[in-house]
């Protein structure tokens, strides 16, 4: 047999890389392609132009056959990994009727129908009806029926982001079960829509049966590239594009997480710690472990909505002195940031960071705290304690995994932007107490795709045995036990006592500014 690449498609919220990997798991043609986030018609709103995507895709794969046009030959097969929570409306020509509405869009729908009473009851037996109600107005959808009722009734399909890019390849509206992740009335333990009409989902995020795509699992090879879609961006008709997964569960994917002893730690936008588990279960109760990419697994995951924009938020507001360094000496604001980490002490001298910027499942009227302050304390102080504040929540929440699962996590794999740095990995190892592990590629969502597509096209037979060949460790992370201590008594000491202190303050600032 001729030796086959798989191209991965890799579409965040700035940028889309297109990526050859060939079997070993290296990536041997790169391309990336830059664009705003998004623009806001109104504070708060997040939407992109879904052209944007398209025509990146389009870019990056012309961009990669003049390039690296021996690699482009080989590939044989395409799995496309996207942002999650991101949907189109198209319909039945596929033409999409509307701007993209993104994850981080903060509009929220009025909902001024009551849900139906038995839901209303469960969610308040369960002590969730204030996440309930926030899940709900935070459904874009709802938010289009109740704003926009005419592109809701033109309205075909409500596809996610990686559907779109599957019906511009293929022309056809199917997708993968484990790209639907978001405010979307999907089973996640079934890895199907609700069979049931009187499932809560239905009521809750608002999207009809018949507007829903038709799913597949990972690894199912949905069609071949169209003619027209060859036309555009140069890869062959008739090539194999192959369902894949969300860029979460890619990532978790491509680090070799495949049991509920390793922990993929996610530093990205949103900051996740997630794992992967043959039984099905909820880290929180009513917050589902999402549809891993491999068939019949699942993520429980908890997430810190706001996560490494907090370092976004930092460098506009704080980081004018790192950036005029940084430009003189020609590297990127968080190499400079993250070398004067050094100067600061494990837990900050006493600076500790909550990082509740954003409402959560369980949570839902907090609000970001720093405590602690000092005469001592300098803004390199705050940037420390923000990467110890993400680190402390995700801490909490591998403890609600481990509860659940019944599993001890005794190695912990790193991906997201934040990965890169030595610094903030041997922190992340002296938190967690336990080695961290970092792989040959910062690409390890698309790294994740490319093994999706490779166990899809029969080159390796299971999963276990791609990640044996793709997935290599490069570097390793040991705890310092000193500062691991130190951690540890903060954390118990201190970290995990300020919600419950101080909730009732946030309600009445919630209530005053409202």
């Amino acid at each position: 047999m001729n030796e086959l690449y798989v191209l991965a498609i890799d579409c965040g919220t700035q940028s889309l890389r297109a990526i050859i990997f060939n079997k070993e798991g290296n990536a041997v043609g790169t391309e990336k392609v830059e664009f705003e986030p998004y623009y806001s018609v109104n504070p708060g709103w997040a939407e992109q132009d879904s052209e944007v995507y398209w025509n990146s895709v389009c870019t990056a794969c012309r961009n990669l056959e003049k390039k690296f046009p021996e690699a482009w030959a080989k590939v044989g097969g395409i799995v496309v990994t996207t942002m999650r929570d991101t949907a189109v409306n198209v319909d039945k020509e596929g033409k999409v009727l509307r701007p993209v509405i993104l994850w981080l869009d903060q509009r929220k729908a009025h909902c001024s129908k009551p849900l139906p009473l038995h839901d209303r009851i469960m969610f308040k037996v369960a002590g969730k009806q204030k996440a309930a109600e926030l899940a709900r107005a935070r459904s874009k959808a709802n938010w289009i029926k109740e704003n926009q009722p005419e592109i809701w009734d033109k309205t075909y399909k409500y596809i996610q982001l990686s559907g779109f890019f599957i019906l511009k390849l293929t022309g056809k509206i199917i997708d993968s079960s484990a790209c639907q992740i978001g405010h979307i009335p999907i089973d996640y333990k079934n890895r199907s829509w609700p069979k049931s009409n009187g499932s809560f989902r239905w009521e809750l995020f608002g999207v009809e049966r018949e507007k829903l795509t038709e799913l597949v699992e990972p690894g199912s090879i949905i069609g071949g590239v169209t003619r027209e879609a060859s036309e555009a961006t140069g890869l062959k008709a008739g090539l194999p594009v192959i369902a894949g997964a969300s860029d979460k569960g890619c990532e978790t994917l491509g680090v070799g997480c495949i049991n509920p002893e390793r922990a993929n730690i996610s530093f990205g936008t949103t900051a996740t710690v997630q794992i992967t588990s043959k039984r099905y279960f909820e880290p929180l109760r009513f917050m589902p472990a999402y549809m891993a990419a491999i068939p019949g697994h699942f993520n429980p995951e908890v997430q810190i909505y706001r996560g490494y924009w907090m370092i976004s938020w930092f460098k506009k507001y704080f980081a004018v002195e790192e950036e005029i360094e940084a430009r003189k000496k020609g590297l990127s604001v968080e190499s400079v940031l993250n070398e004067k980490l050094k100067s600061v002490p494990p837990g900050c001298d006493g600076l500790i960071l909550q990082p509740y910027w954003s409402a959560g499942l369980d949570t839902p009227d907090a609000r970001g705290t720093i405590i602690g302050f000092r005469d001592l304390h300098t803004r390199i102080h705050i940037y420390r304690s923000i990467i110890e504040g993400i680190n402390f929540a995700l801490m909490e929440g591998l403890e609600k995994i481990e509860k659940k699962s019944g599993k001890k996590v005794n190695n912990i794999m790193v991906s997201g932007g934040g990965s890169q740095s030595d610094i903030i990995c041997q922190i992340t190892s002296d938190m967690f107490n336990r080695p961290v592990h970092r792989i040959q590629t910062y690409e390890t969502s698309g790294l994740g795709a490319a093994i999706i597509g490779f166990v899809g096209l029969g080159v390796y037979k299971t999963y276990e045995e791609a990640i044996k060949k793709m997935v290599h460790y490069k570097d390793t992370f040991m705890p310092d036990k000193g500062n691991a201590q130190i951690y540890k008594k903060l954390y118990e000491k201190v970290y995990k006592r300020i919600y419950p202190s101080i909730g009732n303050v946030y309600r009445e600032i919630n209530k005053v500014m409202k």
